[in-house]
Parts: structure tokens; C-alpha cells; sequence
């Protein structure tokens, strides 16, 4: 059994909790124990354009926390993963940048950082470690005929520099990949890689909700069953959201939004309520799980 230092970050436990819950049973299933650190906090990225040195060290504090129990970090978040992935490159790459940085960790009391922890989405473990073809080969109730429209997001692949070029920050493919793997059918649509617009809601609310509109739009124009991503962030943006939208731009969506591992659950017939939380989901996959025979 593989070993993470479980990073949930500040969105999850309030207000994705139907991530987190399946997020741990399918980790379980393939053999991933997500170990809870009580001594992590934000990962810095909401400091990221305004402090580096803050945000620098708070993901540093982070990386401590897993370094003193011998654990590298999993991350669901991509926002999450963009900042402790930077905190990890820099201060292993960078001596000098290090030697401040922990001079800035010990005046708050904590260890020095050694620079030695890798940080990993749990997407990546899924598409990397584990791989299509086992969980494929763990499916139980095939997403045939499910169309899915996958979304990325902006901070799971990108800067490329940042995660070894391990998918196409211009043209994505591992949700893809694992979307076939348990048997349903990936739909490509009209600007895939656009933004959720979750960067820019509290400062433009106007804007950020036109940006999800016209996502939403160029998916429903696929005739997809749902919408499938890994991120917090992003599923604020279209499931939370999906109602207001419906009515600022008298629009009708009723589009599912899935966690990618509500999604390899299902497929690995996991139940929908208990193990993967599909009753705290805003946009109900009724319609969905009635195709598949679930209750």
C-alpha cells in the first residue's frame, strides 16, 4: 500500500465534501492510504500574486509537515497543486531561495524545510501510478453509452514546467484516458481548456459567471450526459453556480457535474450516496444513474 500525506486544502472540507468522501474510497480500493496531517493549512496560492515570500513559506510550512512524517504530498485541488508543486521545484532547485525561506520558518517555530517532498494530484497518481488498464480492470458496471465531457482546468497540467510535461498543457488527455477506462465515451467540445472564471469571482462576479455560461453552452451543444473535472474551484463554478447562471442568462442546463472519482466509483459500483457522496452534488445525476440501473 502506497503512503500520501492527504492535502485538503480550504475549499473541500466545506464545501466539497462529496470529493473528499469519494476521493478516499477510491483510494482505498487501489491501495493508496491517505494519511491526515492536523498541522497543514492554506498552500499559500490565495497570497501568490500578492506576497512571494508569504506564499512562498506558508506552502513551505506544508512541506514540513509531510517531510517530518517521511510522506510526500496527494493533492485534489488543482489550485492546491500549482502552489505546493512551485513551493517543491523552487526550494529544491534553489538553495538561496531555501536558506530564506527557512529563516522565515523558524522565526514562526517550524522545522527547516529540506527540500525533498514531491507533490502529486490525485489524478495523476490515478492516470500515472495506477494506470487505465487496472482500472479498467476493476469496473463492475460500465459507463456504456455515458457520454462525459471532461474539463481540466488551468492549474492541473500548466505551467508545463511545473509537472514534467506528464500531460499536454495545450491539449490534455489523462481525463480522457481514465473517462474510456471505465467504459463511458469522452466528448470533445468548443473551447475545452477555458477557464472556470473561479480566479476572477469575487472581484468580477459579471464576467466570471459569463465565462461558465458559454462553457456550459459549448457543452450542452455536444449533448453530453455530464461534465467530469477534479477541482474544487471548478466545480463551484458549474455546479454551485449552475442554477444562478440558468437564471441570470435564462439559460436551462440541468448539467451533472461529477468529481472524477464519483465517476470511477460508479463505474466500480460503488454506492452512490455512502461511498461517493453523489447526494451533495447541487446538479443531481438522476437521469444519469437511472441509465445505469442505480437507485
Amino acid at each position: 500500500m502506497k503512503e500520501y500525506a492527504l492535502f485538503i486544502g480550504c475549499t473541500i472540507a466545506t464545501r466539497g465534501l462529496n470529493y473528499e468522501v469519494s476521493s478516499r474510497k477510491v483510494a482505498e480500493a487501489f491501495g493508496i492510504r491517505f494519511a491526515d496531517i492536523p498541522g497543514f493549512g492554506c498552500c499559500g496560492y490565495p497570497m501568490s500574486h500578492v506576497d512571494h515570500d508569504t506564499s512562498l513559506s506558508i506552502a513551505a510550512r506544508n512541506l514540513v509537515q509531510a517531510q517530518e512524517r517521511g510522506l510526500d504530498v496527494i493533492t485534489l485541488c488543482s489550485a492546491c497543486t500549482g502552489a505546493l508543486t512551485k513551493a517543491s521545484k523552487v526550494l529544491a532547485g534553489n538553495e538561496k531561495e531555501r536558506n530564506h525561506i527557512n529563516r522565515i520558518l523558524r522565526e514562526s517555530g517550524a522545522p527547516e524545510y529540506r527540500g525533498k517532498v514531491k507533490v502529486t494530484h490525485f489524478t495523476r497518481v490515478l492516470y500515472e501510478w495506477i494506470g487505465p488498464e487496472a482500472i479498467s480492470k476493476r469496473v463492475t458496471r460500465p459507463l456504456t453509452g455515458i457520454r462525459l465531457a471532461p474539463h481540466h482546468g488551468c492549474h492541473y497540467e500548466r505551467p508545463a514546467y511545473l509537472f514534467d510535461g506528464f500531460d499536454s498543457a495545450k491539449r490534455p488527455r489523462s481525463l480522457e484516458t481514465i473517462i474510456s477506462a471505465v467504459g463511458a465515451t469522452p466528448v470533445r467540445y468548443l473551447n475545452m481548456e477555458r477557464c472556470c472564471g473561479g480566479d476572477i469571482l469575487a472581484i468580477e462576479e459579471k464576467t466570471a459567471t459569463k465565462v461558465v455560461n458559454s462553457k456550459l453552452r459549448d457543452i450542452k451543444d455536444v449533448g453530453a450526459d455530464a461534465m467530469v473535472l477534479h477541482c474544487p474551484f471548478c466545480s463551484i463554478m458549474y455546479d454551485e453556480y449552475q442554477a444562478t447562471i440558468e437564471e441570470a442568462f435564462n439559460e436551462v442546463y440541468k448539467l451533472p457535474v461529477l468529481y472524477l472519482p464519483q465517476v470511477i466509483g460508479l463505474a466500480m459500483g460503488m454506492d452512490p450516496k455512502k461511498d461517493l457522496g453523489l447526494n451533495l452534488n447541487n446538479v443531481k445525476p438522476k437521469a444519469l444513474l437511472a441509465r445505469l440501473g442505480v437507485k
